[in-house]
């Protein structure tokens, strides 16, 4: 009974927050400010590689469309005002930043539906995210250092493609326990 119950109860953690503003912006605060430190470990060289990737989809999978995108929102417009929310990187990085914001925006928009309530539309949905992520962020480092296609994907996604991997497992485990354990819960 138990685990029919859970199934139907959390798609994500919006309906907590539900109405209440104050709810709703300790979320984004608390999600923006995880995200920001997430951002900071920095493993790998010559290329290095972030935990920015796994928040993100944390965040859409656990927040749903509207908690996300404003939470990625207050992200980048704190980076963007200078405050050390972003990874210690140089240039090219831009087209992978606002991939965050539509790559946890979609998760959050599949979330919402219902498409992450099993494992493999949570593993498909954090897919997206992370195609979408990936090729605003390659399509953003050819662009602007005028690199042929090749040479984008093998700078900006081949190095990366292991670790996304296993940050996209963490995510899905991580994601449905926390909505699992809120689940349990409300249910109290």
């Amino acid at each position: 009974m138990a685990t029919i119950q859970l199934k139907t109860a959390l798609a994500t953690l919006a309906p907590i927050a539900g109405n209440s503003l104050m709810r709703q912006a300790l979320m984004v605060v608390g999600g923006t400010i995880g995200l920001a430190a997430l951002s900071q470990v920095a493993v790998g060289y010559p290329v290095p590689t972030t935990l920015q990737t796994l928040g993100v989809m944390l965040i859409g999978l656990t927040f749903g469309f509207r908690l996300a995108s404003a939470t990625l929102i207050a992200y980048l417009l704190g980076g963007f005002a200078g405050l050390p929310f972003f990874a210690p990187f140089g240039g090219g990085t831009s087209g992978y930043l606002v991939g965050f914001l539509v790559g946890a925006a979609l998760i959050g928009f599949l979330a919402d539906r219902g498409l992450t309530r099993g494992w493999v539309g949570t593993i498909l949905a954090l897919l997206a995210g992370e195609v979408v992520i990936f090729a605003l962020g390659v399509a953003w480092l050819a662009f602007e250092f005028q690199m042929s296609a090749s040479d984008a994907i093998a700078a900006g996604l081949t190095p990366f493609l292991l670790v996304d991997g296993i940050k996209l497992v963490l995510a899905a485990l991580i994601g449905r326990g926390v909505l699992k354990g809120a689940a349990s819960l409300t249910s109290l």
